[in-house]
């Protein structure tokens, strides 16, 4: 799972950001919609157009709703059928999360839907920023058969949460992809590859009041890679 250099995925709320993602360096997508909500599933629309423009790997994000990670049963068939339908488009990744009330992480829901994307990799997404502990967190996230933890380190950003990042790493070795996220910009990334090992880093590249990635931001953020 260790990558031996940084990698950046950026977050696309819409098409314009996937097309500036990809011509600003950027070696991954994560197609989403409603910023506002913090990312939910993309139409089919939106996930056909960007696959057809973009040729850098492209991951969706698969979430039915904002809020809270705990999904009832029509909800989780709802994101049983965004997989299986989103895999037929040719994407190379999901990106989901399910917990338990308790904030335990759900292991059979998350199962079902990991087995389901097979042989496509999955990401387990800030949903790991409000687990009950991050140590059980990481080892049922792991035991689900998920590629990468998207989170913040638990922290309201990757600042607030960075010796948590740390430590997450230093405890998930090589068997999980730790990728830090959540208000990652050019100005701050530095501080976090000082701390952890090389790894996927996730941002919005977003710096003004509009939902469209700056591509002088990814570009800033692709020199410290």
């Amino acid at each position: 799972m260790h990558n031996e250099k940084n990698q950046l995925e950026i977050a696309c709320f819409n098409y314009e950001s996937a097309i500036i993602a990809q011509e600003s360096g950027a070696d991954r997508i994560e197609l989403c919609e409603n910023m506002e909500l913090g990312g939910t599933t993309p139409n089919s629309i939106l996930v056909v157009k960007v696959r057809e423009s973009v040729k850098i790997k492209m991951h969706v994000i698969i979430r039915p709703r904002g809020g809270n990670f705990v999904y009832s049963d029509e909800e989780l068939t709802e994101m049983k059928q965004d997989i299986k339908q989103y895999k037929k488009l040719g994407v190379d990744g999901f990106v989901f999360g399910i917990l338990k009330e308790n904030g335990k992480v759900n292991k059979k829901q998350n199962k079902e839907l990991v087995h389901l994307a097979h042989p496509l990799s999955c990401t387990f997404h800030r949903a790991f920023d409000v687990v009950d502990s991050i140590e059980k967190g990481l080892e049922d996230v792991i035991e689900c058969g998920f590629q990468t933890i998207l989170t913040s380190g638990t922290g309201k950003n990757v600042e607030e949460g960075i010796f948590d990042l740390e430590k997450i790493q230093k405890l998930a070795k090589d068997r999980i992809e730790i990728m830090p996220g959540g208000g990652l910009r050019s100005s701050n990334i530095k501080l976090l590859q000082d701390k952890l090992t090389p790894t996927f880093y996730h941002s919005s590249a977003i710096t003004d009041k509009s939902e469209i990635a700056n591509p002088e931001e990814i570009k800033e953020l692709r020199n410290f890679l």
